[in-house]
């Protein structure tokens, strides 16, 4: 009774007139820095963190909380519309969401996209409030070499990723990791794959390679085939129609599987620090592919792909938060900047903060409430104006895609170098896509090369140089034998049907 009453006093400070303007504006803005490429969620944390030195520390860290909230959602409008992720996490909605928008069913994916967003975002508020002390006691027992696991976990969602070809999804992957080594190691500081090019030291950005192999060269594949008339062109009008229907009752009911899997991972893979929504987003959506009821069709536009991708995004909101709040250890990007908001004001996250500020803390714990409905409300009414947008003739589409993807690629550092790495991996997906190449396990293996790099070494360098703590020590074992299995069980799984089908129903010789 003392937490419900803690938390509706949170959510009357919330709605004093400054604290609800300040996260009016935080949601506004979380969602704009997310749809537009090049803008990362944590990248606008971070230039909002100076307005907040004026701020008192509540309305600071409403304002920041509201924009990671919104932020996780925003990226998901692009990355359906346009084939654009706003942010690494909405990377799996492209397989499918984008596949929907090309059937005419923009708004229904953008529907399921909202839905899902919503049920991730108030369960795992809810588990937050009422499990943030005992979660956090399990998740203290992490250290690089889970970590490493987890990351490992992650990785092995390249079996539900890699199509028809698993040689091919190999290869796309460890194409993915050799790009993330470029640059100088973080260890050693060792050059590594630069050529002497000063522009390599720094590395290859993930959003470049992510935004370059998706929206690029989904135009210039686009382009080649001449724009071809697809399912989206009514043969009456010989224009484009797009359903604006929302997901009735009766079509999101059937897929509460897929809700309860994305959202479980979400926050599970959420408590981890360093995870993230990113790790939470694609394990969900490897799980949905390989356990799911619908999982075969999973890449081919089915909506089960969007659910477990974005519950599981945004309901690791709440599990971010809560190794924060209770120990001071930030769960991810966007929580490591709210961290630094929590110590310029003079208060250090951790099992004293909530004795000595715990209603600062319920205040926290109401905004993220808050702030997923906002972010809802927010959503909803712009899903039809934005499948509008997409009645526009393909080839403007087209060339405002390409011109957010360059403004947005120099706009993240204002290097021009980085325009022509956006246009050589534009090409590159363009070949990927000609020669049956998956592009997903090249931008997974990008995304998660480094830090499963960086956990690999600390790891080593903590443990002299002794690979086998990986597999004495219970929590990373555990997960790695699960990664194992989900690397190898659809192939054994494969094998055993078709064993099965000549006996079964084989023709019989004559």
């Amino acid at each position: 009774m003392e937490t419900l009453a803690l938390l509706m006093q949170g959510v009357l400070t919330i709605f004093a007139p400054v604290n609800l303007l300040v996260m009016v504006i935080g949601l506004v803005l979380g969602m704009l820095v997310a749809v537009l490429p090049g803008l990362t969620l944590v990248m606008g944390v971070v230039l909002a963190l100076p307005f907040t030195y004026q701020m008192g520390v509540g309305p600071a860290l409403i304002l920041l909380t509201a924009m990671y909230v919104s932020g996780t959602y925003g990226g998901a409008i692009t990355a359906i519309l346009f084939r654009i992720p706003g942010e690494p996490m909405d990377v799996p909605l492209l397989w499918d969401g984008y596949e929907m928008t090309r059937q005419g069913l923009a708004a229904k994916a953008l529907g399921y996209s909202l839905i899902a967003a919503f049920v991730g975002g108030i369960a795992s508020a809810v588990l937050m409030v009422a499990m943030a002390k005992p979660v956090a006691d399990i998740a203290l027992k992490f250290s690089s070499p889970e970590f490493f696991a987890v990351i490992i976990f992650g990785l092995s969602s390249v079996v539900s990723l890699g199509g028809k070809s698993m040689i091919n999804a190999l290869i796309s992957l460890c194409m993915g990791l050799l790009i993330a080594s470029v640059g100088v190691d973080s260890m050693y500081g060792q050059e590594r794959l630069a050529f002497g090019q000063p522009f390599l030291l720094d590395g290859i950005e993930f959003l470049l390679v992510m935004v370059g192999a998706y929206g690029i060269g989904e135009v210039l594949t686009r382009l080649g085939a001449g724009y071809p008339a697809d399912a989206v062109i009514d043969p009456a009008t010989k224009t484009k129609r797009f359903e604006t229907a929302f997901p009735r009752w009766s079509e999101i009911y059937p897929k509460r599987g897929s809700f309860v899997r994305g959202t479980a991972t979400g926050v599970v893979v959420g408590l981890v620090p360093g995870a993230g929504a990113t790790v939470s987003s694609f394990v969900a959506y490897g799980l949905e592919r390989q356990y799911g009821k619908n999982g075969s069709a999973l890449g081919a536009g089915a909506p089960e792909g969007i659910i477990a991708a974005k519950s599981a995004a945004t309901a690791s909101v709440g599990g971010a938060l809560v190794p924060l709040l209770t120990m001071g250890i930030p769960g991810s990007g966007a929580t490591a900047i709210i961290l630094a908001a929590f110590l310029l004001h003079g208060i250090q996250p951790g099992p004293q903060v909530f004795v000595s500020s715990s209603a600062l803390i319920y205040t926290v714990f109401a905004s993220v409430f808050i702030s997923v409905i906002g972010m809802c409300i927010l959503g909803y009414f712009a899903i039809k104006p934005l499948t509008k947008v997409l009645d526009a003739p393909e080839a403007v589409v087209s060339a405002f895609v390409v011109m957010f993807c360059f403004v947005g690629a120099f706009a993240a550092r204002n290097n021009m170098s980085d325009l022509y790495v956006i246009a050589a991996f534009g090409l590159i997906g363009f070949l990927f896509e000609r020669f049956k190449f998956p592009i997903a396990p090249l931008v997974l293996g990008t995304i998660l090369g480094p830090l499963a790099e960086d956990n690999f070494m600390t790891t080593m360098v903590s443990f002299s140089n002794d690979w086998t703590i990986f597999f004495t020590r219970p929590i990373s074992l555990t997960i790695l034998v699960i990664a194992a299995i989900g690397v190898f069980y659809p192939a054994i799984r494969a094998t055993t049907l078709k064993r099965r089908v000549p006996s079964d129903g084989g023709p019989s010789s004559s």
